[in-house]
C-alpha cells in the first residue's frame, strides 16, 4: 500500500486512545491502518478495570496526571472511576509533546472519556472519535472544540465488514489531516479578533468588522451557546487578540433559563488571559426557547415574541435583568486585561425600539444600572453609556474607536518585538 509521505517529515504521532480492556482489538486495528500510512503510534489505555495493557501507555501512567493521583481513578464505584480518569486524560494529554492528532473509538462512556481530553487541545489539532453516540446531539461531547464525530453504525464490539471500514476511514482520516495540515491564508498576517453577534444585533456587527477589517482578521461567533463557548476556546488557545463581545446574551439564557446558555463560566477566560476587552448589553432584552409549544409552562404568560417557527423569544423582566447586570459586572471586574464596556442607552436588539416587541426602558435601565452599580471602575477599566442604539452606526464606531484604544499597547508590543 502506498504511505503518505508522514513519516520523514512529521516528528509528531497519532495518539489511538480508549479502553483497551473491552476495545484493545478494534483500537490495535486503528494503530495498524495509522502504521500502514507511515505515521509513529502511541496507544493509551484508559481502562479503569486493572487488566493488563497492551497499549504504549499504560492506564496508570495516565491516571498518575490526576490531582488526586492514582488512588483517585482506580476507586471501586465505576462511575467515580471513569470520571476521575477522564480528568486525568484532560490533563495528560497537555503534557505530551509529541501529540499531532488524536483518535479514539467507543461507546457512550469510552466517549466521554476520549472526547474530555481533546476538548482539552487547541482548535486545528486534528481530532476524530469513531461512537456509537455520533448519530444524534453531540454537543455535550464536542463543545467549543473542533472534533470530527463519525458514528460506528455498528457497536465498537469486534471487527467485521462494517467496523472495519468505519475504523480505516477513521484513522485515513486522521493521517490525511496530520500529513496536509492547511496552509495560512492571507489573512493569517493579520491578528485575529473575536465578535459576537446575533440576529438582532447583525447590523451593528457588520458594521463593527467593516470598519476594521483591513487591520484585523474578524472572526464572527454566533452567540447562540456554543457560540459563545468557541470564542473563549480560541482566546484561551492563543489564537485570539482579543475580542468585541457585542453580544453577551447567552447571560441572559443563563441566569433565567434559556436554551441558549453558554454555562456559568462565560466570560471566565479573560480572568485567567490578560487579553484586551470590549462588551457590550446585545441581546440582553431576550430568553431563548425553541418552538412556541416547547415554552416552559411557568413562562407562558409572560411576553412571548415569535422570531420563526423554530426559535420564541422572552423578553427579560426588570428583576431578570438585575441579575443578569451583577453577573455582567461581577465577569468584568475579573478580567485581567484592559476593559471597556459600552452601553447603548436607546436599546440593545432589533426589537428593543419604540414601537419593537421588546421595547421595555424600565428593564433596560434596571440592566444598566446594574452593570454601573457594580462595576469597578480603572485607569484601564471603563464603562460608557452612550445615548445610542446598539445597532446605530455611531455605536459600531464607539466599539471599534474601544477597540483601537485597549489594543494599541499590545499592537505596539507585537511592533517591538518584530
Amino acid at each position: 500500500m502506498l504511505t503518505l509521505p508522514v513519516a520523514a517529515s512529521l516528528h509528531a504521532a497519532a495518539y489511538v486512545a480508549g479502553t483497551f480492556d473491552t476495545k484493545g482489538r478494534e483500537l490495535m486495528f486503528v494503530k495498524q491502518c495509522l502504521e500502514r500510512r507511515g505515521l509513529r503510534v502511541v496507544t493509551v489505555d484508559l481502562s479503569t478495570s486493572g487488566r493488563p495493557s497492551s497499549a504504549s501507555i499504560h492506564p496508570r501512567e495516565v491516571a498518575r496526571h490526576h490531582p488526586q493521583g492514582e488512588p483517585a481513578v482506580f476507586s471501586k464505584d465505576r462511575g467515580t472511576a471513569v470520571t476521575a480518569m477522564a480528568q486525568a486524560f484532560e490533563r495528560f494529554v497537555l503534557t505530551r509533546r509529541d501529540l499531532g492528532g488524536l483518535v479514539g473509538a467507543g461507546g457512550s462512556g469510552g466517549t466521554s472519556l476520549v472526547t474530555q481530553g481533546m476538548r482539552a487541545l487547541p482548535v486545528g489539532l486534528p481530532k476524530v472519535m469513531v461512537s456509537t453516540m455520533a448519530s444524534g446531539d453531540t454537543r455535550g461531547w464536542v463543545g467549543p472544540s473542533d472534533i470530527c464525530m463519525m458514528y460506528s453504525v455498528t457497536d465498537v464490539s469486534g471487527l467485521n465488514r462494517i467496523s472495519e471500514r468505519v475504523l480505516a476511514n477513521a484513522a485515513h482520516a486522521l493521517a490525511g489531516m496530520m500529513a496536509h495540515a492547511a496552509s495560512l491564508p492571507a489573512s493569517a498576517s493579520k491578528p485575529a479578533i473575536g465578535l459576537t453577534m446575533f440576529g438582532v444585533t447583525t447590523p451593528c456587527v457588520q458594521a463593527l468588522t467593516r470598519m476594521l477589517a483591513d487591520d484585523y482578521d474578524c472572526l464572527v461567533f454566533h452567540a447562540t451557546g456554543v457560540g459563545g463557548q468557541s470564542m473563549e476556546k480560541l482566546a484561551g488557545s492563543g489564537l485570539l487578540q482579543g475580542v468585541i463581545d457585542v453580544s453577551t446574551t447567552e447571560v441572559a439564557d443563563e441566569i433565567v433559563g434559556g436554551v441558549l446558555s453558554a454555562g456559568p463560566t462565560r466570560m471566565d477566560v479573560f480572568a485567567r488571559h490578560a487579553l484586551p476587552y470590549v462588551g457590550s448589553c446585545g441581546a440582553l432584552d431576550m430568553v431563548n426557547f425553541g418552538s412556541w409549544d416547547s415554552v416552559p409552562e411557568r413562562f407562558r404568560a409572560r411576553r412571548l415574541h415569535r422570531h420563526n417557527a423554530s426559535v420564541t423569544l422572552m423578553r427579560t423582566t426588570a428583576d431578570e435583568c438585575r441579575a443578569i447586570g451583577e453577573f455582567i459586572a461581577r465577569k468584568l471586574d475579573a478580567m485581567q486585561g484592559p476593559v471597556r464596556f459600552l452601553i447603548p442607552d436607546g436599546g440593545v436588539s432589533q426589537i428593543d425600539r419604540p414601537g419593537q416587541p421588546f421595547h421595555d426602558p424600565e428593564a433596560d435601565r434596571v440592566l444598566f444600572a446594574a452593570i454601573e452599580a457594580n462595576f469597578r471602575a480603572g485607569p484601564d477599566r471603563q464603562l460608557r453609556r452612550l445615548p445610542l442604539h446598539i445597532n446605530d452606526e455611531a455605536f459600531a464606531q464607539a466599539l471599534a474607536s474601544a477597540w483601537h484604544e485597549v489594543a494599541a499597547p499590545r499592537q505596539r508590543a507585537r511592533g517591538a518585538s518584530a
